[in-house]
């Protein structure tokens, strides 16, 4: 039996991880790497109106539902992502491109995820608007799992007391 981690293991082996959040989505270790990096890049680097949608977002103020910012899925990394119930959430600024987006979202629909775009300015500018789009959008999507997650976080987060 190897000393190494299953994480180290993979790297050695250049094989996806084993891993709870994105399955390695049969991508290398290597890929899964650049991938994760360039989400910890747009975290920390995140747009104004991104900033302000997580306000809204995070700690699970919309409805009780709990999102991710720059989550990896597959080869793509998502603005926001509910897990619970499978829903992207693209903030969507000048620079988008049409055809691109259609391609991304349609990967992003064969893997199962519905995909919902804002605008900059939307966000900017009518953020009740986009918040109540969102929620109709969660409430009519139908849960992923049934809860407690089958992969709660190490913190514990979704695990009945």
């Amino acid at each position: 039996m190897s000393d190494l981690s299953l994480r180290d293991e993979a790297h050695r082996l250049n094989t996806p991880p084993l891993q709870g959040r994105g399955r390695g989505w049969g991508l290398t270790s290597e890929r899964l790497g650049v991938l994760s990096d360039r989400a910890d890049h747009m975290r920390r680097q995140p747009t104004e109106p991104e900033k302000r949608l997580w306000r809204a977002l995070s700690g699970s103020k919309l409805g009780g539902f709990k999102f991710r910012r720059q989550s990896v899925i597959g080869a793509l990394v998502a603005d926001f992502l509910c897990p619970q119930k499978a829903l992207v959430v693209e903030v969507d600024g000048d620079t988008h491109e049409n055809e691109a987006d259609r391609r991304r979202d349609a990967a992003l629909q064969a893997k199962g995820f519905t995909v919902l775009h804002v605008t900059n300015d939307d966000v900017m500018t009518n953020m009740d608007g986009v918040l109540q789009v969102i929620l109709t959008a969660l409430e009519q999507a139908p849960d992923r799992w049934e809860r407690p997650h089958p992969n709660p976080s190490p913190e514990g987060e979704g695990l009945e007391g």
